[in-house]
């Protein structure tokens, strides 16, 4: 379904090839939506792509990742595509990200940052469970 959807969003799409390049402007578009640069971290990107008019943005990596978030003790599943939809201080219809509750793995469909709450970012899945964890957990310290 990703690769349907990347190619139903590509007229008019910003792409960018190669891991340097990828992660670079990966990083300018999370900066200018208001969100962590730690909040996907990908490796071996080999293709991202921002639709600017359909606020539709893909990341194609290698191969599937997991990260650990030592800051919330949680481990999370990146498929070697992830896609969503981008606004200011949100991403929603997120494909491709699970995160590790206990002994099972459950796919993220949203993460936002309320308006109320700057310090604080939020992640749901498709049956309206949420988990809320400060947003310093994460950004990228350079």
């Amino acid at each position: 379904m990703s690769s349907q959807q990347i190619a139903n969003h590509q007229a008019d799409t910003e792409i960018f090839h190669g891991d340097a390049v990828c992660k670079q402007n990966a990083s300018q578009l999370f900066h200018e939506m208001s969100l962590p640069r730690g909040l996907l971290p990908l490796d071996d990107l080999i293709e991202v792509g921002y639709n600017r008019t359909t606020r539709f943005v893909w990341f194609k990596q290698r191969k599937r990742k997991e990260h650990r978030f030592t800051a919330i003790r949680r481990t999370v599943s990146y498929d070697n595509e992830v896609t969503a939809f981008i606004e200011e201080r949100r991403m929603w219809r997120l494909t491709g990200v699970k995160s590790k509750e206990l002994l099972t793995w459950v796919a993220v469909s949203e993460i936002f940052i309320n308006d109320s709450n700057l310090n604080k970012i939020t992640f749901t899945n498709p049956t309206g469970i949420s988990w809320s964890f400060a947003v310093s957990a994460f950004e990228i310290n350079e």
